[in-house]
C-alpha cells in the first residue's frame, strides 16, 4: 500500500449493531480499512443518502457478500492510499466513487475502476451525490431500455433523487421526461427543472395525463420504482414495442398483468438491481459514463439537484428528512 501521509488506526463511522429506526445512527469508533489489490483508500469528505440506505437499516436490505456494513453507496473524496496494481497517479487526486458500502464513515475503500475526477467548479457534496443516481439511470435507461433523441420517459418520483437525474440527463441527450409527484408545488419543481410534464398523481390518473400529453401514444420507457399495484398501470402507459423497467419495489413486489396486453403490444420488461453486480460490470460502466457523461459534468451542464446536507453525526436526521418525503434532490452527508 502506497500513502500520501500517515493513515489512523481507527475513524468515526455510522455502522449499527441492530435494525431499527434512523435513532440506530449514531458515531462509533471502527478500524480504517486498508486497500486491497485495484483498490483505492479515499478520505471521505461527503456521502450521498439514498433509499438503499434507509432499507439497510431498517434490516430490508443487508449489504453484499464481502461489502462493509457501513451504509454508504457514493463518496467523494481524496485519495490517500493506493492499493496493488492501482496507478501512483490517482494518489492525491479529489474523485468521486461507487461503493458498495462504507460511504457514512471517515474513510472508505472504493474501487480504483469505479472513481471519476472531480472537476473544478463541482463541490465535494455535489460530487458525491453523483455516482448512485447517475449508474442508475444511465445503466436502466440507456443500457437496458436503450433511450434514444426522441424518446418519452416516464419516472415516478419526480423530485427524487433518480427523478432529477432522469431530468436532467433526458435534456441532455433528447428525451421528453414525464414525471409524477405527489404535490403540486413538487410538480412545479420538477417542470422548473425541465420535466416536460408532471403529474400530482394523488389529484389526478397518472395514465390518464400522460395518453392525454402523448395524444394517445403513450411513453416508449417507464422507469419505476414503485412497484406492486403500479405496475399494471404502468403498462398502460406504454406505446407499441414499450419498455418497462423496474428498479425498486416500494409497493410491493408482486404484480398481476395481463400477458395479453404484453404480447399485443410487444413490450419488454426488465429491471435491474446495482449494488450487487460485480466490479467488472460498474467498472464497464464508469468507463462509458466517462465518454458518455462526464465531459457535460466538466463543462458544468451537469448538475446534481441538492436538497441539504448534514454533518455526519447528524445521519439520524438526514434519514428522517429522506423518509418524509419532503427533499428535492439529493441528501449528503458531510465528514470532517
Amino acid at each position: 500500500m502506497k500513502s500520501i501521509a500517515e493513515i489512523p488506526d481507527g475513524m468515526l463511522a455510522i455502522d449499527p449493531e441492530t435494525a431499527g429506526g434512523p435513532e440506530v445512527l449514531v458515531p462509533v469508533e471502527r478500524p480504517t480499512p486498508r486497500p486491497g489489490p485495484g483498490e483505492v483508500l479515499i478520505r471521505v469528505a461527503a456521502a450521498g443518502v439514498n433509499r438503499p440506505d434507509v432499507m439497510q437499516r431498517q434490516g430490508h436490505y443487508p449489504p453484499p457478500p464481502g461489502a462493509p456494513s457501513i451504509p454508504g453507496l457514493e463518496i467523494a473524496g481524496e485519495v490517500v492510499a493506493i492499493g496493488a496494481d492501482v496507478g501512483s497517479e490517482l494518489l492525491g487526486q479529489p474523485v468521486c466513487a461507487l461503493v458498495a458500502g462504507g460511504g457514512y464513515a471517515q474513510y472508505a475503500v472504493a474501487h480504483a475502476g469505479l472513481c471519476l475526477p472531480v472537476p473544478r467548479g463541482l463541490s465535494m457534496e455535489q460530487a458525491a451525490a453523483l455516482p448512485e443516481t447517475l449508474f442508475t439511470v444511465w445503466t436502466n435507461v440507456f443500457q437496458r431500455a436503450y433511450a434514444g433523441e426522441g424518446d418519452h420517459l416516464l419516472v415516478h418520483g419526480g423530485t427524487s433523487g433518480i427523478g432529477t437525474m432522469a431530468i436532467a440527463l433526458g435534456r441532455l441527450f433528447g428525451l421528453t421526461v414525464i414525471v409524477t409527484a405527489g404535490s403540486d408545488d413538487k410538480c412545479a419543481q420538477a417542470e422548473k427543472l425541465g420535466a416536460a410534464k408532471a403529474i400530482n398523481y394523488r389529484t389526478s390518473d397518472f395514465v390518464e395525463e400522460v395518453k392525454a400529453f402523448t395524444g394517445g401514444r403513450g411513453v416508449d420507457i417507464v422507469l419505476d420504482m414503485v412497484g406492486g399495484d403500479y405496475v399494471p398501470r404502468n403498462l398502460r402507459c406504454l406505446a407499441e414495442e414499450g419498455r418497462h423497467v423496474s428498479i425498486a419495489v416500494q409497493r410491493g413486489a408482486k404484480v398481476e398483468l395481463s400477458l395479453w396486453d404484453i404480447m399485443r403490444h410487444r413490450l419488454t420488461l426488465t429491471g435491474s438491481t446495482l449494488r450487487g453486480r460485480d466490479v467488472e460490470f460498474k467498472a464497464l460502466v464508469a468507463d462509458e459514463l466517462a465518454r458518455m457523461v462526464w465531459p457535460h459534468v466538466e463543462e458544468g451542464a451537469l448538475r446534481p439537484v441538492m436538497d441539504r446536507s448534514f454533518p455526519l453525526a447528524q445521519a439520524a436526521q438526514a434519514h428522517e428528512r429522506m423518509e418524509a418525503g419532503d427533499h428535492l434532490g439529493k441528501i449528503v452527508l458531510t465528514i470532517s
